[in-house]
């Protein structure tokens, strides 16, 4: 079930003091207008109503989607070293509860951006493995890979056929589109499956450009 709590926050910005409802947890199928929220930016974000402020609050969320088997664990950080003590204890902790045992056939996934937490959940409400997704975004940004460091590609959207990317370039502030037809999307996940990739977890996952790397040179989950 969805969990939240209620805190008093300091605004860091004016030092106005607001209560503010955190999520814990979401469940879609208790709170699919929860769902809602979340991918309208409106779950965990603190608007200060004297300064304008805004900020993501940085407290972890699990998001559960039982009904297309996706668990999501969310925890907020920029810090490389943290993010992957975090990622070694959800994956030490779940293994030693037995609650690993319970998620057959379910895609665990590990993010520490919440941007990258609403692209998991968009790509797979719109029917896409993250997987093939993430090996697609290296294949358009290698087109120039003379900028793809200073760029970041997310999945946008599906239609008419085609799968929209949306490329942000950080040094140039700018954004840019990208579209793949659906059958390019069939045909790279149809190879990668070939070559020994798992469509589900047997494990929490982080699946990023990284993992997409390692896929590219063989490693199969």
């Amino acid at each position: 079930m969805s969990i939240n709590s209620k805190q008093a926050i300091r605004c860091p910005e004016c030092g106005q003091m607001a209560d503010v409802t955190v999520w814990n947890s979401i469940t879609v199928k208790d709170s699919p207008d929860l769902k809602r929220d979340l991918l309208t930016g409106k779950v965990n974000i603190f608007h200060c109503s004297s300064c304008s402020h805004t900020a993501l609050m940085p407290n972890p969320m699990l998001y559960h989607d039982e009904e297309k088997k996706l668990m999501i664990s969310f925890s907020p950080t920029n810090d490389p070293v943290l993010k992957q003590k975090l990622f070694d204890n959800i994956k030490q902790t779940s293994k030693d509860s037995g609650e690993l045992k319970k998620l057959s056939g379910y895609n665990l996934r590990f993010v520490a951006d919440y941007n990258e937490l609403l692209e998991k959940i968009l790509i797979f409400d719109n029917g896409f493995n993250d997987k093939t997704i993430e090996v697609i975004k290296l294949m358009i940004l290698s087109q120039d890979i003379d900028k793809s460091d200073q760029r970041v590609c997310r999945f946008g959207k599906m239609e008419n056929g085609t799968i929209e990317f949306m490329i942000h370039d950080f040094i140039e502030n700018q954004i840019y589109t990208s579209s793949v037809p659906v059958e390019t999307y069939n045909t790279v996940e149809k190879s990668l499956i070939e070559s020994g990739m798992k469509l589900y977890s047997f494990d929490w996952e982080a699946v990023d450009g990284a993992y997409a790397t390692k896929l590219l040179n063989g490693f199969n989950n």
